[in-house]
């Protein structure tokens, strides 16, 4: 008489035969995946039962002959009723089944990777998931409680609870303050100042938003944007609106003292403008005529030019927009326009698109492309009988007109996109030549290009007159220019009076030169911050003039003074008379400051701070937008605090947590 053991969760179509007397030299592994998280012990003679390896539970496998099988020891895995496993403990081994709803069994054998190791489930990680998920795609907060969402994530875990209004808000806000912390223990390392820009922003309720984004170089000289807070102000039209957001701002990020300059999109009054001032770490806050203030957004002045252009060609502009929309509209009426593209072999690689009529680079861009493509549009209809919108040759050449006054605006506001390098410099460049194009146009023979170049003329004068000095000092911080291009510019656009305002500029680059130099800041060859960051980069100097003093070194400069036939010559000026350096593209002028900064340490920091300055207050996505910005129904209902958060952390994920762990790396070591 034999006895025959079966495997549970195997096919025992073939049994292996023992007497009780003898045991077979190998028994079969056991392939079923619950064996992973139990063991078979004897209990009493020809009774055995399965144990949990982690609760130590005890469930039936083998009575004599009777063997209770498997099914039940994966409920017990499988549906979470082990209270080791509800606690979270030892579940780095755990590898639940994917059960269908029904009780359908899964697959008997399932294979995995090392190098994939399982992650278990954590309510708490989901819901920071949860968190990061609706700040950086702007999912509304109440989506937590939606009927879809629910069905939709419990059906991808059912352990998941479900989350209430007040718990994702909380979350997110939990989420925004870790990367505050972060971010401020990042810039409190900055070794220079900070340049704010601001952006009001309008809601439903009339309540206004400054959007408050800080500009900075960090230790290794590269160029910083943080958006640093979002703060309500319950009347955008006073005079004390943006001075009390700044105010805000520099107390929450501790950072009086370091303000260096301000650029806001926003009209102000003088009284306005007097309450900013004080608030500017200079020690003088008329220097440069004020114009650290830089109350003329360069991309709110492009923008009302480019408007000016669109309303003085909006009747042609429509003729242009309808054709592009009958052939975009209808996929034969493309396939024609294609065809006839093909048949008449026009070489132009530009799609027509409609544009956004809210943003004013789209509509040039239509406009560009349709022009290119205008014999094609002339062609149409001996194709297509119902094409009968064609602008005629003069529609065509005075859309060619319009896109000649939208180009330079477009390719200078473009400008300001960039965030890893200075754009004053290159916009310094173009600001100059359009101001000097608009000059000689207000002067054609043409009535319409001379009545529209007065009107953009009087505008980017307007700018000019602004702006100019901060323009122009930012040019001189560049090796390829100092003032010889500010000397060649001027020229241009003042001629005879030229002079007179190259001095401005000379004698603001002296006076904030000597502002430097009065700060108490070591003129040595290194940076304090950098050389000495033990001591927070403070030095006083005593250790090196006790040292010099010893060594009779302060009689030997009394020498030197003595028998130079003139005084020494400051860092600036030794760097004015020193050939430009040759004019490559691709050229890194703050790297170029970080090399040379022991050659000139005083002079260095003045130009780390000018190349901060950011001239448009707005963000990159919406430099080129016509249409007042407006907070959403939606986030105007939330608390201004909440808003903040969502906004604000919005933006540093953005930029990842790695970038900021990096520089602090290097910061500590």
């Amino acid at each position: 008489m034999t006895d025959m053991e079966i495997i549970p969760g195997e096919d025992n179509s073939q049994l292996a035969l023992t007497t009780p007397e003898t045991q077979p030299i190998k028994r079969r592994k056991k392939k079923s995946m619950v064996w992973e998280y139990f063991t078979i012990e004897n209990v009493s003679a020809g009774c055995r039962r399965a144990y949990c390896k982690r609760c130590k539970q005890s469930f039936a496998y083998s009575t004599g002959s009777k063997v209770a099988g498997t099914s039940h020891l994966k409920r017990h895995i499988a549906k979470g009723t082990c209270p080791s496993r509800s606690r979270g403990q030892d579940n780095s081994r755990l590898t639940p089944y994917n059960t269908k709803m029904g009780g359908s069994e899964p697959p008997k054998r399932r294979y995995r990777s090392p190098s994939t190791p399982f992650i278990p489930y954590e309510q708490d990680r989901c819901r920071h998931e949860i968190a990061r998920m609706i700040i950086m795609h702007d999912y509304p907060l109440h989506m937590v409680e939606h009927p879809g969402f629910i069905a939709f994530v419990q059906n991808l875990q059912p352990q998941f609870d479900k989350m209430s209004f007040n718990t994702v808000q909380g979350d997110c806000v939990a989420t925004y303050l870790r990367e505050k912390q972060s971010l401020m223990k990042f810039i409190e390392g900055i070794p220079g100042r900070f340049c704010l820009t601001l952006d009001m922003w309008s809601s439903n309720l009339t309540l206004g938003y400054v959007f408050i984004t800080g500009h900075f170089v960090d230790m290794d000289w590269k160029l910083h944007r943080r958006v640093f807070n979002v703060i309500m102000e319950p009347y955008p039209d006073s005079h004390s609106a943006l001075s009390h957001a700044v105010a805000a701002c520099l107390s929450d990020w501790s950072l009086e003292g370091k303000l260096f300059s301000l650029t806001f999109n926003h009209p102000l009054s003088e009284v306005g403008l007097e309450n900013l001032r004080p608030l500017l770490c200079v020690k003088n806050p008329l220097i440069l005529n004020g114009q650290l203030l830089v109350r003329n957004c360069i991309a709110h002045t492009m923008g009302s030019m480019a408007k000016d252009v669109l309303g003085a060609g909006e009747e042609i502009i429509k003729k242009i927009r309808d054709s592009v929309k009958y052939v975009k509209m209808s996929e034969s009426h493309e396939d024609k326009f294609v065809q006839v593209k093909n048949q008449l072999q026009v070489p132009s690689e530009k799609c027509l698109f409609l544009d956004n009529q809210t943003q004013w680079n789209t509509t040039y861009q239509m406009l560009a492309a349709a022009s290119e493509l205008k014999e094609v549009f002339d062609c149409l209809d001996s194709y297509d009988p119902d094409y009968k919108l064609a602008p005629s040759m003069e529609d065509w050449k005075l859309a060619e007109t319009l896109c000649s006054f939208l180009k330079p605006l477009f390719d200078a506001v473009s400008i300001t996109t960039a965030t890893s390098q200075p754009t004053a410099i290159t916009l310094f460049h173009e600001v100059w030549r359009i101001h000097a194009d608009l000059g000689r146009s207000t002067t054609s023979e043409d009535p319409f290009i001379s009545n529209l170049a007065k009107s953009m003329h009087e505008k980017i004068d307007n700018y000019w007159k602004e702006c100019s000095l901060v323009l122009a000092i930012a040019v001189v911080m560049d090796p390829r220019f100092k003032m010889k291009l500010v000397e060649f510019s001027f020229t241009k656009v003042y001629g005879e009076d030229a002079a007179t305002h190259i001095k401005t500029v000379d004698d603001g680059v002296h006076e904030l030169f000597l502002e430097y130099m009065s700060l108490p800041l070591p003129l040595t060859p290194t940076y304090a911050e950098e050389g000495n960051a033990g001591d927070n980069g403070k030095t006083d100097g005593s250790h090196q003039g006790n040292l010099l003093s010893d060594h009779g070194l302060t009689d030997f400069d009394v020498y030197i003074m003595e028998t130079s036939s003139q005084q020494m010559k400051s860092e600036l000026d030794q760097y004015l008379e020193e050939s430009l350096l040759p004019r490559v593209q691709e050229f890194d002028v703050l790297g170029w400051w970080k090399v040379n900064k022991m050659k000139y340490p005083t002079l260095s920091k003045m130009a780390r701070d000018i190349l901060s300055i950011r001239l448009s207050a707005v963000a990159p996505d919406s430099i080129f937008d016509i249409t007042e910005k407006r907070l959403d129904e939606y986030r105007s209902s939330l608390r201004p605090e909440t808003v903040e958060a969502l906004i604000c952390a919005k933006d540093w994920l953005h930029y990842g947590d790695s970038e900021v762990s990096n520089a602090l790396v290097k910061m500590e070591f």
